[in-house]
């Protein structure tokens, strides 16, 4: 059986709750398996709980001078652990991990979203040289959907890739009809008939909250008893708690996400970048209509009928489409339905596990 050593910087959200899922699937299929990441956030707790191996990596989330400093530690983890198999997730890991290793052993580069994207204009040419250089000590690229794939042909990144679409827990994200609802709202204290937006992940530039609270008393103006719940934590989320318009209240950091899904009517992701986010697969799994933005990761992967994507940055028709579904909630009843179909055909998680072991054993043989 391989020994697989899995590498990643964010420790919450999204790519901590891929990893945290990824490992504890491998480790149950005899293998031995490791995970190297700072030791703060959720996602070290949640190994934990999984019996999975943690190996304590101090790295900041963004490339700094210590960089070297990182690569170097990564590289002692890496002898220490012996792995067949290295697998690298998001862009810090990427950078350290490929300096580390060099190509000196089978590399996988999984980048839940390129590097680039989040970069400043100013550094976007020297992040993109970066990727293109790296290239070489990459064994293959793993894209969380095909849009990302086409993202990196397209910027010049040559190698060989493998789309493993994300996908979800269906036994815990499953559809959720009116009494779930309103048992939800009873959990969460929301009256039962407000109209409810919900918008889940990390309170960052990234995920676009920003531009939501933008659209939102346009929202308002349409519908005066809507709300809209900010859930997750993140950088951003004091500085826009005290900006936020009426209507609108922020939960922080929070264990279980899907009651939010089953109280909402409608899921909003108004993401400026995306891989393939896990917060709208849990969306639609549980039966939500989703409305994001336009852009790869979201309007490549929602499904027909299942609700709708508006031009990034576009305030106005962010506020359209959300209003339209909470006015009409038998529209938004009807592409919950569609949503909870199309997430039961494409979005589980045992099909990814099954061809991310796959790719994993090849590799190590």
């Amino acid at each position: 059986m391989p020994t697989v050593l899995h590498v990643t910087q964010p420790t919450d959200a999204g790519v901590a709750t891929y990893v945290a899922a990824l490992t504890a699937d491998q480790l149950g299929r005899g293998w031995e398996v490791a995970v190297a990441c700072p030791p703060d956030g959720r996602l070290s707790r949640d190994l934990a709980d999984r019996a999975v191996r943690h190996l304590p990596w101090r790295a900041d989330r963004s490339p700094r001078p210590n960089s070297a400093i990182e690569a170097l530690e990564l590289r002692r983890l890496i002898d220490r652990v012996g792995p067949d198999v290295v697998h690298l997730h998001s862009s810090k890991a990427g950078l350290a991990g490929r300096l580390a290793i060099r190509g000196r052993l089978p590399t996988i580069f999984q980048p839940h979203g390129w590097s680039w994207l989040a970069a400043s204009a100013r550094m976007v040419p020297a992040t993109l040289a970066w990727e293109r250089f790296a290239a070489r000590w990459t064994t293959v690229y793993v894209c969380v959907g095909s849009a990302e794939a086409d993202q990196g042909r397209t910027h010049g990144l040559r190698g060989r890739y493998r789309v493993v679409r994300n996908g979800v827990d269906l036994t815990r994200f499953l559809p959720a009809g009116e009494r779930d609802r309103r048992a939800a709202r009873a959990l969460l204290d929301i009256p039962a008939d407000a109209p409810l937006a919900v918008c889940v992940g990390r309170v960052t530039r990234q995920k676009g909250q920003d531009l939501l609270l933008a659209a939102w008393p346009a929202v308002r103006g349409r519908c005066a008893e809507a709300r809209l719940a900010i859930v997750g934590g993140g950088d951003l989320l004091e500085p826009l708690r005290h900006q936020a318009p009426p209507g609108v209240f922020f939960t922080g950091p929070v264990d279980d996400t899907r009651p939010w899904y089953v109280a909402a009517d409608v899921a909003v992701l108004p993401s400026r970048w995306e891989g393939l986010p896990l917060t709208m697969l849990e969306a639609l799994a549980t039966g939500r209509p989703v409305v994001g933005n336009d852009i790869p990761g979201i309007a490549d992967a929602l499904p027909a009928g299942a609700g709708a994507t508006v031009p990034r940055d576009d305030v106005d028709a962010l506020a359209d489409a959300i209003s339209s579904r909470i006015l009409r909630p038998g529209k938004a009843r009807a592409e919950g339905t569609a949503a909870a179909r199309s997430a039961a055909d494409e979005a589980d998680l045992r099909r990814a596990h099954d061809d991310l072991a796959a790719l994993t054993k090849h590799l190590a043989a």
